[in-house]
């Protein structure tokens, strides 16, 4: 695979590199990356997820599975009352409110059983590294049970829940996505952005 040179490598970073196989693009949003590979024409590209650069211009990227654009992820923290679930989930909603969320994301306040209430977050798995930085940035902590990833949203869908309450969050891209003709009349060009 051979990249273009970047002039400024750390404005990629957070990007995605997509090898189309006879040649790559660099600087894609996530947005853009699952548009092209549920496309026909570009389902068999490889995608790779800058996650840093340094000011030579190497690139540390890592390959990101076709599949991983299609699954939803999430977090599930856990509290054996409705007044510590409920606590949990305000103190989430009003991250939402101080510190922008890295990508859309849901919210809910459920209760699985008389006894075992859950506060999820629910989002494309896509984001799971920057969802994690910023619920630690967020210093977002709860008592309970934490549980994540693709196999927990999945348990969570087929459990037998109320939810009590939901939010949907969303966020401010930091880079505009493209769709439809504007994002395939640019899978050409090396530099995105």
């Amino acid at each position: 695979m051979k990249l273009p040179e970047l002039k400024k490598p750390e404005k990629y970073v957070g990007l995605y590199i997509v090898d189309f196989g006879d040649h790559t693009g660099v600087g894609f949003t996530a947005p853009e990356v699952a548009e092209l590979l549920e496309s026909e024409k570009y389902k068999h590209c490889k995608a790779y997820k800058i996650h840093g650069a340094f000011p030579d211009g190497t690139l540390e990227i890592k390959g990101i599975p076709s599949q991983t654009f299609q699954l939803e992820t999430g977090m599930f923290f856990y509290a054996a009352d409705i007044d510590t679930a409920d606590t949990d989930f305000e103190k989430l909603t009003n991250l939402a409110i101080t510190d922008t969320p890295p990508c859309r994301a849901k919210v809910h306040l459920s209760k699985y059983n008389q006894d075992k209430f859950v506060t999820a977050i629910i989002y494309p798995a896509e984001y799971d590294d920057e969802i994690s930085a910023w619920l630690t940035n967020g210093l977002y902590k709860t008592s309970g049970q934490v549980e994540g990833g693709v196999d927990a949203v999945r348990r969570y869908y087929d459990s037998d829940i109320e939810i009590i309450e939901r939010h949907q969050l969303f966020s401010s891209p930091a880079v505009e996505a493209r769709t439809g003709e504007g994002l395939l009349a640019g899978v050409k060009v090396a530099l995105q952005r």
